[in-house]
């Protein structure tokens, strides 16, 4: 699939939004009748108005899930009947890759050649693996031995709550959906209010694709409204979320104030990326410039702080001021542009606020600046800071945008000290051509994820997730399956 400039915006010209609820196999308005706009953020024009949903939306959404699920529409489906829906909505959503990936483009400001080839296809991907991978799940039986029968089985736990970020709209809900509604569950899935957009269509697709009414119902609003009346309700069995710490200590408190639902979240990161001495410096910088400015920065496991011996941080510094000249800041919607814009105006002021405090107490080494591209100021620059301090809220807060930390250390046992020195562990990475040196290592660094030689390793294939306040919950993998199912021992003496 390749598309010009031109030929990408004539497409989002023509694109039709789909702007209300979608609840009981239907689109429906909310009940205030109240709406909200989903802007642009790459030129700041009004894309559409979307409905804002509310506590009574959330209800009707949960009421015609469970009504779904205890009924066995869908629940009471064999693995291989659900296994063909879901391949079925795979196959749509590859149909549809333009428009998918122009919707998230287009609401959240990410490079049409990421959303294009990554995103959109990744999510059919997704739902193609779990659909293949859940007729192949057995249960067990257990060894009792004499008159006795131990089965023990995997069921699913009824309604799911699911709420998602903005940085990857389509890809973050189908991690959450795929193995959902694989195990038989009914979902309820708030998207955030930034990138409503590709959450509704790929409703409407997985309508299309066979999926029962009051499956999968998707509630657009703000998390105030819409978020904590999903996490407190009552009839919720479980809250799946991914997105900032602060947010997800909150669904954990809704969840003990109500009926302790199970709570799943994949939170903030501050990954460290540590470069030693013997490491292929041209190619640890490549990786390094990728993990920190790829999706603008807006990416929970970015690799924010570069840990660097002392002995090459010069040429480092060096060779990441080299891979920062070389993105191409712009339309988001060309694809030429390797780096878009921030989310919002919101998101670019906050991130500024760290870049310029940042300039204060640090050498900045490049960018710094806010670009204004086609009316709208939620560019910034690639930026790199140098001799930052271990204490310094650039090293030490998730700023979610395009800034680079510096570090340096001398020995292995200073570089782990530093790296575990956050109260985030999400991901991290090692470079270096030493085995031991890279076993060592990854053996003591707290965090879900170590790539050794590479960044940000990710795939259907293992979980992903982290430690400490970046949460507990895993995707991917055939671990997922675990958060959206419960072991029910049946014991019959005979």
């Amino acid at each position: 699939m390749t598309f010009t400039y031109e030929d990408w915006k004539a497409r989002a010209a023509a694109l039709r939004f789909r702007n209300d609820l979608f609840i009981d196999g239907k689109f429906t308005p909310a009940a205030t009748r109240q709406r909200f706009e989903t802007v642009n953020p790459g030129s700041g024009a009004v894309l559409t108005d979307v409905a804002r949903g509310g506590g009574e939306d959330i209800d009707r959404a949960v009421t015609a899930a469970r009504r779904a699920f205890d009924d066995g529409r869908w629940s009471r489906k064999s693995p291989a009947e659900r296994k063909e829906v879901l391949l079925h909505l795979a196959a749509l959503i590859r149909q549809n890759v333009p428009e998918l990936a122009l919707l998230d483009t287009l609401d959240m400001g990410k490079v049409i050649a990421d959303s294009s080839t990554v995103d959109a296809p990744g999510s059919a991907h997704f739902f193609q693996w779990h659909a293949e991978a859940i007729d192949k799940l057995y249960d067990e039986i257990a060894p009792t031995g004499g008159r006795d029968l131990a089965m023990i089985r995997r069921m699913p736990l009824g309604v799911i709550g699911a709420v998602v970020p903005w940085n990857f709209p389509l890809d973050m809900a189908t991690w959450k959906l795929a193995p959902a509604l694989a195990t038989g569950n009914s979902v309820v899935l708030k998207p955030a209010e930034q990138s409503p957009l590709s959450a509704l269509m790929l409703a409407e697709l997985a309508s299309e694709a066979g999926l029962p009414d009051g499956v999968l119902n998707v509630v657009t609003g703000f998390g105030e409204d819409a978020g904590q009346a999903l996490g407190r309700h009552p009839d919720v069995d479980c809250l799946v979320f991914t997105g900032s710490t602060a947010v997800g200590k909150m669904f954990q408190r809704y969840a003990g104030e109500s009926n302790m639902k199970a709570v799943w979240p994949e939170t903030g990161g501050k990954s460290p990326n540590l470069i030693f001495a013997d490491a292929d410096l041209d190619q640890a910088a490549e990786m390094a410039a990728f993990g920190i400015f790829y999706n603008q920065g807006e990416v929970c496991s970015a690799n924010s702080r570069m840990l660097v011996h002392a002995s090459v941080k010069d040429e480092m510094i060096d060779r990441m001021r080299a891979q920062a000249a070389k993105v191409v800041l712009g339309d988001p919607l060309d694809p030429a542009s390797t780096m878009g814009s921030l989310v919002d105006r919101a998101h670019a002021d906050r991130v500024m606020s760290f870049v310029e405090a940042g300039k204060q107490t640090a050498r900045l080494v490049c960018g710094g600046e806010r670009v204004t591209h086609m009316g709208s100021d939620a560019y910034v620059q690639p930026t790199i800071f140098d001799d930052v301090a271990p204490d310094d809220p650039l090293a030490r807060e998730e700023i979610f945008g395009p800034v680079l930390t510096v570090q340096t250390f001398e020995d292995d046992a200073e570089a782990v000290r530093m790296a575990n020195d956050t109260v985030y562990g999400l991901a991290a990475s090692v470079w270096t051509r030493d085995l031991s040196r890279a076993l060592d290592v990854s053996e003591k660094l707290v965090a879900g994820t170590v790539s050794v030689n590479t960044v940000d390793a990710l795939s259907t294939y293992t979980p992903f997730g982290g430690v400490k306040q970046s949460g507990y919950g895993r995707d991917l993998s055939l671990h997922a399956f675990d958060k959206y199912s419960a072991l029910k021992t049946t014991w019959i003496k005979f």
